[in-house]
C-alpha cells in the first residue's frame, strides 16, 4: 500500500468521531477468573470523518479526497483533533515533553514518544508522523537548534542527533503529530435530500500500522 503525506481536511475531521482500539482477549476459567492477554503493543485508532460534514461543499471535498486516495487503496494523514499533540492541548509544546531516552555516547538516533500515564502505570505510543516545523528536540535538558543538531524524519518520527549524547544524558522532544490512516470502506453513498435534512453519510477511517 502506497502512503500519500497528504492531511485529510482539518475543517472535515474536527467534530468527526473517534479514538483509541484495543484488542484484549479474555478466557474465563471454571474457577470464574479470568486470563487476559492483548496481541496488541499498541492501540489502533478508529474515526468517522462522516461527523464533520456540515455542507454541501464539505461532502464535494470528501468525495475528491476519497477519489485521489482511490478509496482503501492509498493511506493518508489524520488530524486526531483530541489528541495531537505531545502535551495537554491547551498547553504550547516543548521540547521537554516527552522522554525519548538516553545517551550512551554511541547511539545518535531516537524514535519520537508519547507516554500516556495513569498513577504508576504508563504506556508509551510511537509517533511516526511528526508535523513538519512542530518538533522541538533537548539534550541533557538543554533544547537544541533544528538542522544544525538534529533532524527528524516525517516518515518515521527518527530523530537524528548530529552528535551522540553523553553517558545518561536524558534526550526528550516536544511536537505535534498525525495519525498514519486510510479509509476503511471503497464506498461513499450521500443523499443530498437526506443530508440536509441533517443525515449525514459513515465514512469510516481506520489507523495503519506504518
Amino acid at each position: 500500500m502506497a502512503f500519500h503525506d497528504v492531511r485529510f481536511p482539518e475543517t472535515l475531521s474536527f467534530g468527526s468521531l473517534g479514538g483509541p482500539e484495543r484488542r484484549t482477549e479474555i478466557v474465563t476459567l471454571a474457577s470464574g477468573h479470568e486470563e487476559r492477554n492483548s496481541p496488541w503493543a499498541q492501540a489502533r485508532r478508529r474515526y468517522d470523518a462522516g461527523l464533520g460534514l456540515r455542507s454541501l461543499d464539505d461532502i464535494e471535498r470528501l468525495i475528491a479526497f476519497f477519489e485521489a486516495r482511490q478509496g482503501m487503496l492509498h493511506g493518508f494523514r489524520w488530524k486526531d483533533w483530541a489528541d495531537y499533540k505531545s502535551c495537554p492541548a491547551s498547553v504550547a509544546v516543548s521540547a521537554f515533553d516527552q522522554h525519548l531516552g538516553h545517551g550512551d555516547a554511541q547511539k545518535k538516533d531516537f524514535q519520537l514518544l508519547k507516554t500516556y500515564r495513569s498513577g504508576v502505570h504508563g504506556t508509551a505510543r510511537v509517533i511516526t508522523r511528526p508535523v513538519p516545523g512542530t518538533v522541538r528536540v533537548a539534550v541533557g535538558g538543554i533544547e537544541r537548534k533544528e538542522l544544525l543538531d538534529w533532524t527528524v524524519d516525517p516518515a518515521s518520527g527518527v530523530v537524528h542527533l548530529s552528535d551522540a549524547p553523553a553517558e545518561a544524558a536524558e534526550v526528550t522532544a516536544g511536537f505535534e503529530f498525525d495519525v498514519p490512516v486510510r479509509f476503511d470502506t471503497d464506498l461513499i453513498q450521500v443523499s443530498v435530500a437526506s443530508f440536509q435534512a441533517g443525515d449525514v453519510p459513515r465514512v469510516p477511517v481506520i489507523e495503519v500500522r506504518a
